[in-house]
């Protein structure tokens, strides 16, 4: 199996876990999304980008990014349907500089 080649993130989330009210977390399972995960949802779903440009900013290709963000809408779809946390941890990635 070949590296996986380093992520660029912009944002590295300020809450790191996300529950649901009804149980507390040692009661409940937990789907981890990788930072390069995170940061895909947040380039094609809150800044709307297309995914060339998204991959471009990742500095990936855009069949790793497809690869990528279709992870995380099953890990959220996961955690959302099944009463899950959602854990952001991880992953091969370096954060940029502004």
């Amino acid at each position: 199996m070949r590296p996986k080649k380093t992520r660029w993130v912009e944002c590295v989330p300020g809450e790191r876990c996300f529950k649901p009210l009804c149980k507390p977390l040692s009661k409940l399972e937990v789907v981890s999304l990788t930072l390069d995960e995170f940061e895909a949802v947040r380039l094609a779903c809150l800044e709307g980008l297309k995914q060339v440009d998204a991959a471009k900013l990742l500095k990936i290709s855009r069949p790793t990014f497809s690869r990528i963000i279709s992870s995380a809408h099953r890990k959220i779809a996961d955690g959302l349907v099944n009463i899950k946390a959602i854990r952001i941890e991880g992953g091969c990635c370096k954060i940029k500089r502004r």
